[in-house]
């Protein structure tokens, strides 16, 4: 806790211990700090640990017990309500959760979806809150690096909610997850710019938000053990600002083949070739990983990677129903299409 803060310390303490439960640090029907210890462990007065326990208390985090202390309470009874939480917003996600909505409405449930921004912290309170308000299932585009949420997922106590990873994840399988096979993705884009042209290729990054990008990282490595088996002769150039990107960017380097990691920018960077009167897809070619209305709608339509969203919600919500015991997993990798479009 930040000492120079003017926030009351009580309310800081308040927010220290809420965040240790959404998290479960503490899990449900575990006992708490007691009066006696949140003064040793914090340094404050007896009459600031009572005010933090009453807080908790009074807004259900937990439940006192005279005479055996203060303890975390359960979730709440169950509701017929799915939370999507998301890292950021995009056309991608976008499609993503109208997939889901769709699957939703016809269980008739109703969806809520969170921003986590990225932010693994946040996105662990957010899940933690959801299963505590009883959400029927907390479905969850991880952030873009999981080290830290890993473990959380791993002990996770989910109660009565279905937690389900879905789009990604590279922490492992101690979870229920619903995810696409991105290095497939990748290997089926590269082999069509290849068989395009033989010129050198370049990988557009959408790298907007803070920390760490697994997926990224795992898309690029596929590209370059690709190019060095299969096209050694060719070169991979990366950016993550389309501002670098003008004419002379793609002349000088040659580059004949454009994979783009978001169908936003697969747009504006096949608007630029149509006003700069690059040929497509023969001078230069474009994929999009995504397949949304965007690279669909677009004159010329773009060839795009199919992430199979409508796949993924189908099996997401097939899971949400499974009775199978607690603490089984199911685990799907749904393999992305080329569609060959105009670019």
């Amino acid at each position: 806790m930040d000492i120079h803060s003017y926030v009351p310390l009580y309310v800081r303490l308040f927010s220290f211990y809420k965040e240790k439960i959404l998290k479960q640090d503490y899990f449900p029907g575990e006992r708490i700090d007691s009066i006696t210890r949140i003064v040793e462990r914090h340094k404050v007065s007896r009459e600031t640990a009572k005010l933090v326990l009453s807080k908790l208390s009074e807004e259900g985090y937990i439940v006192k017990k005279a005479g055996k202390g203060s303890f975390v309470s359960f979730a709440k009874s169950p509701k017929k309500l799915w939370g999507i939480v998301i890292p950021f917003y995009s056309s991608n996600i976008k499609d993503l959760i109208g997939s889901l909505n769709r699957r939703a409405q016809e269980k008739g449930r109703k969806i809520e979806y969170y921003l986590h921004y990225n932010d693994p912290k946040e996105e662990m309170r957010q899940v933690g809150s959801m299963i505590r308000n009883g959400f029927e299932a907390v479905i969850v585009v991880p952030n873009y690096d999981e080290s830290i949420t890993a473990e959380f997922y791993r002990k996770l106590n989910h109660g009565s909610s279905k937690v389900i990873l879905v789009d990604r994840t590279m922490a492992g399988s101690f979870f229920n997850y619903v995810i696409q096979s991105y290095d497939l993705g990748v290997k089926r884009a590269f082999m069509h710019l290849i068989s395009m042209n033989k010129k050198n290729l370049l990988f557009v990054k959408d790298e907007d938000w803070m920390g760490r990008n697994l997926v990224y990282e795992l898309m690029e490595q596929t590209l370059r053990i690709f190019i060095s088996k299969q096209a050694p002769e060719r070169e991979l150039f990366i950016i993550s600002d389309l501002q670098e990107l003008d004419k002379s960017f793609l002349s000088k380097r040659n580059i004949g083949g454009i994979l783009c990691s978001m169908d936003i920018d697969s747009v504006r960077i096949t608007g630029r070739l149509v006003k700069w009167k690059i040929k497509m897809p023969y001078e230069v070619s474009v994929v999009s990983y995504g397949n949304t209305e965007l690279t669909q709608v677009f004159d010329p339509p773009i060839t795009a990677i199919d992430c199979q969203y409508e796949e993924m919600a189908s099996l997401t919500a097939a899971m949400i129903f499974n009775k199978s015991k607690s603490g089984s997993q199911h685990q799907h990798v749904i393999q992305p299409d080329l569609i060959v479009r105009g670019t």
